[in-house]
């Protein structure tokens, strides 16, 4: 992993992150030769979830008339 100065980094920011997303290699910032921070690739987009399903589902008969669930619901239950 090659390793580059925070003040060099401070200075060519731009350069070193397209120098990352080009070769695909991280590069380590430090200061004082300790690590501060490590620039990294980025991933491949992940893919969609929200309408994965879309036109994979058929409705049969009617979706709005009732069922029948609640049917017994109306009665009540008298304690003597």
């Amino acid at each position: 992993m090659q390793e580059i100065a925070i003040s060099k980094f401070k200075a060519t920011c731009l350069a070193v992150m397209e120098d990352v997303r080009r070769t695909n290699k991280p590069i380590l910032v430090t200061r004082f030769g300790k690590p501060v921070a490590e620039i990294v690739p980025p991933t491949a987009p992940r893919k969609r979830v929200l309408g994965l399903m879309r036109d994979s589902g058929e409705i049969i008969g009617d979706i709005v008339g009732p069922i029948g669930a609640f049917e017994g619901l109306g009665k009540r239950r008298v304690r003597i």
